[in-house]
């Protein structure tokens, strides 16, 4: 339960974090506003825990994460993985992450499509 709940508050964290991206993507600060209160509300907290644990360890993905992935859009998925590989402690993998970002979203599309 409390691995449960930090994890929770990591993606929290993380998420309240993400309105700094404005000036990595040249967003305006409404714009960024914006774009994450409309991903926010498309996948829920476990499914953003998960999709963070694939993309940053080497966790897997549920299908029905993967359809509420495709559902939150590649421009969310994209902007929030970027932002956190963007971190001082994780930049130097910054390349594996991205990677891995687009594997999955490739993925779960094809599953998505499948269903």
């Amino acid at each position: 339960m409390t691995k449960c709940n930090s994890q929770i508050t990591t993606l929290f964290i993380i998420l309240a974090l993400a309105c700094v991206v404005v000036p990595a993507f040249s967003i305006e600060e409404s714009e960024a506003k914006s774009l994450w209160d409309t991903c926010v509300v498309k996948i829920t907290p476990k499914c953003a825990l998960d999709i963070i644990a694939v993309v940053f360890e080497n966790a897997t993905i549920s299908d029905s994460c993967c359809h509420e992935l495709v559902q939150e859009g590649k421009v969310c998925h994209d902007t929030l993985i970027k932002y956190i590989a963007d971190r001082p402690t994780l930049i130097a993998q910054e390349t594996q992450y991205l990677k891995k970002r687009d594997d999955l979203w490739n993925r779960c599309v094809s599953i998505s499509t499948t269903a």
